[in-house]
């Protein structure tokens, strides 16, 4: 079942994930317009894959960069390519209905927070923590199994709070996921282009926030459409939301890799120093799992006008841990 939908602007009828493929033919078929629109070669849909880049934030506080309680902003996920789709969802309903003894709560979503709050909430209301540990563990353990990658870019906020930038941005820079949006397009550009092989395409899917929707939109076209033509994004071919993020189990997986990445960070910063010892490791652990799957840990570097300003700007105000993290917090 598909779980987004967008516009194929040739046939003028949704499409889902299942038939994407129909758009990259429409876009081959009308070669001319595709080119002059993305600035890329055509795509032959039949030797074409499509990578799909869910992203899911956590710690968000629009540019308020002064909340205690949320120190850090991390915008991330997973992409799952489109042959494992269905292997990944199968695989993660049957994760969940073994936590539920077969049972499953009607309308069930994988909410992170009411999974890893204290004395859990929601659906896990009540439930043992070790419990509730082992299915994170089970859930994220589908990125190694299933072979998907992950992807995130974390801002601890009193430091973009601190810094000024010298660059054309077309958004407010001081909102964090704002800021983190852009640069993951740049490095979501990069990653297709270079590791998935000369024919692949991404699409990025995001759980849609009506706050910032239209400032998405205005990034979008602004790294597709304006600036020099080498410039531009070209391996990104869409840009989408989820029709239902409840069923969607690839949102709910991104969700979840968010929040992990938000908490060992703010540990591994100083904000969680009263946290016991084996919360810490539990997240450092965490952080292990998802690390492991991130293809560039450094800043992938923008060209063009003032791009020198803006290559250390998003070097200075990432946020990663400490250089000998995993002998810290014992997770060789």
């Amino acid at each position: 079942m598909a779980c987004w939908s967008f516009c194929c602007p040739m046939h003028n009828k949704r499409l889902h994930r299942t038939n994407f493929r129909c758009h990259l033919l429409c876009k081959q078929t009308h070669k001319s317009r595709h080119q002059n629109l993305l600035g890329e070669p055509g795509v032959n849909c039949q030797e074409s894959s499509v990578h799909f880049f869910y992203m899911d934030e956590s710690g968000c506080t629009g540019a308020n960069l002064e909340d205690a309680n949320q120190p850090i902003f991390v915008l991330g996920g997973i992409s799952v390519a489109d042959q494992k789709w269905n292997n990944t969802q199968t695989a993660f309903s049957n994760i969940i209905s073994s936590y539920f003894a077969g049972n499953i709560p009607e309308n069930f979503e994988l909410h992170s927070l009411q999974l890893l709050s204290p004395n859990g909430e929601g659906p896990f209301a009540g439930h043992d923590i070790e419990k509730r540990l082992q299915l994170v563990r089970e859930v994220l353990s589908l990125l190694d199994e299933l072979g998907h990658d992950a992807f995130f870019y974390a801002i601890e906020k009193e430091v973009l709070n601190g810094r000024e930038c010298d660059y054309d941005f077309a958004f407010d820079y001081k909102t964090p996921y704002l800021c983190a949006f852009d640069y993951l397009v740049t490095y979501i550009n990069w990653h297709v282009k270079k590791n998935l092989g000369h024919t692949a395409r991404g699409l990025i899917v995001l759980d849609e926030k009506e706050n910032l929707h239209a400032d998405i939109e205005r990034i979008v076209h602004s790294r597709r459409f304006e600036g020099a033509v080498a410039h531009r994004v070209k391996w990104v071919v869409e840009f989408s939301y989820p029709v239902d993020s409840r069923k969607n189990p690839m949102i709910q997986i991104s969700d979840l890799v968010a929040l992990c990445l938000r908490r060992f960070l703010e540990i591994d910063k100083g904000y969680r120093d009263s946290w016991p010892e084996v919360v810490k490791k539990f997240y450092a652990e965490c952080y292990k799992t998802i690390d492991s799957r991130i293809r560039r840990k450094n800043i992938v570097e923008r060209t063009g006008k003032k791009s020198k300003n803006l290559n250390d700007f998003m070097s200075e105000i990432q946020c990663k841990p400490r250089t000998r993290w995993k002998s810290h917090y014992g997770v060789q």
